[in-house]
């Protein structure tokens, strides 16, 4: 069943005239992505309570007045102030497995599934205005909210969370029920549900979690550096592990091998890839995460920051027919992002565009993309090899790791195609 437009049903329901949908209707194609509902409210032609009216009946939703409802603080802690921030959304209400949740954005059709990920329950979600989750914002987590280091000291204070480690890291076998339930235990979830919001609201691109002989170390890069966040308790480190390796579907009976997965997540509405890689190490298992978020990349070459006069001859050696040009720089410090605005730059209907990568990143519509994968063979030189049979007229390859990559690729910006790549160095 087709979604009815905004529009149509506040005429409907008889908030808005034809002249008045018109207007805001203009007003919208000067300025795209605006939601026509909000341009209503600044134009003070609806006030918030029609529109929450008019989203509940568009997404077939109830309307709530957060004024009459009294939430109690276990209840707050089920979302963190962060999540509650990013979804302009408050719980309201867990029974039996459906926690209800009111938002003012109930458009964000994603949301359901986010939450879900996220937080662990079924959702139900209703309507209330902007207003009122602001209210309810300002009243319950100016007073509740939990900061990180709250909820690392939430992590020390748990005995069920003690007992499910004690259990594990004793000598005798392991029980895999054990595991799971620690690892789906609230405090963990919390943990780990706040380390990705605000790894991804510092657009960050790595994610490590580091197990020694004594602590158990959590770190964000951003912009090529590392920042070390609050410590859990280092005897907790298996039940973090283990929800990871949970929600990148991994094994996680298998604390011997690398173990290599992908999370997605859609977090408001924007989707955010997260490469999962499991390493073995002499405490534990060392994790990191790479963070892909898709909404934080401009694939504009004006955005990635050379000077006019670098930008011009950047521009003119990337049109050239044949060549190399190599993007180099510490991780990420925007080499892909570069390399990417370019070919986007670069695509047309004229010319075929072929990248191979470990992973693909991005996807670019009009462009064939090819992630490689070394377990069966496919490595960049040989992915490499392969591409040059597709009458490509330009070629990305991800990264040059190795002479033969090396050597292949100059040989193709010999032959009349002009190859990208990038090389990692320090500065």
């Amino acid at each position: 069943m087709a979604i009815r437009r905004i529009g149509q049903i506040l005429i409907d329901l008889g908030f808005l005239n034809e002249d008045q949908l018109e207007m805001l209707l203009e007003e919208q194609r000067r300025n795209p992505g605006e939601l026509l509902g909000r341009i209503g409210l600044e134009m003070g032609l609806i006030d918030g309570e029609q529109l929450a009216l008019a989203l509940a009946e568009q997404m077939n939703m109830q309307v709530v007045a957060l004024g009459d409802h009294q939430i109690g603080p276990e209840t707050i802690a089920l979302m963190t102030e962060p999540m509650a921030q990013l979804y302009r959304a408050v719980p309201l209400q867990l029974q039996d497995g459906i926690l209800t949740v009111a938002t003012c954005e109930p458009q964000n059709l994603s949301i359901q599934d986010e939450m879900r990920t996220f937080l662990g329950y079924s959702i139900r979600v209703v309507v209330a205005t902007e207003r009122d989750i602001q209210k309810a914002l300002d009243r319950y987590y100016s007073e509740a909210s939990e900061s990180f280091e709250q909820i690392v000291d939430e992590l020390h204070d748990s005995d069920e969370l003690a007992k499910a480690a004690a259990a594990i890291n004793s000598e005798g076998p392991i029980d895999i029920t054990d595991m799971e339930k620690a690892a789906d235990l609230a405090p963990v979830r919390k943990l780990l549900n706040m380390v990705l919001l605000m790894a991804i609201k510092d657009h960050a691109s790595d994610i490590h979690f580091e197990p020694f002989e004594d602590e158990f170390r959590i770190r964000i890069k951003a912009d090529g550096v590392l920042y070390e966040m609050v410590p859990p308790p280092r005897h907790l480190a298996f039940a973090i592990t283990t929800r990871i390796k949970v929600m990148a579907n991994l094994d996680i009976a298998e604390r011997r091998l690398p173990q290599d997965g992908r999370i997605e997540l859609a977090v408001g509405g924007h989707p955010v890839d997260l490469r999962v890689s499991v390493l073995p190490t002499l405490f534990g298992e060392s994790v990191v995460m790479r963070v892909l978020d898709r909404s934080v990349v401009s694939l504009d070459l004006n955005k990635v920051g050379m000077n006019d006069e670098t930008m011009e001859k950047f521009r003119i050696v990337m049109r050239k027919p044949n060549g190399i040009v190599l993007v180099t720089g510490p991780t990420g410090s925007g080499k892909t992002t570069t390399l990417y605005s370019a070919l986007s730059e670069l695509n047309e209907i004229t010319d075929k565009l072929i990248t191979t990568e470990d992973p693909v990143e991005y996807d670019i519509d009009g462009i064939v993309q090819i992630p490689i994968d070394p377990d069966i063979g496919n490595t960049f030189a040989q992915c490499l090899r392969s591409i040059l049979r597709q009458d490509p007229d330009r070629i990305l390859v991800g990264e040059i790791r190795d002479l033969e990559t090396a050597e292949i690729a100059v040989q193709a910006s010999l032959t009349g195609h002009m190859v990208f790549s990038t090389l990692h160095t320090n500065d």
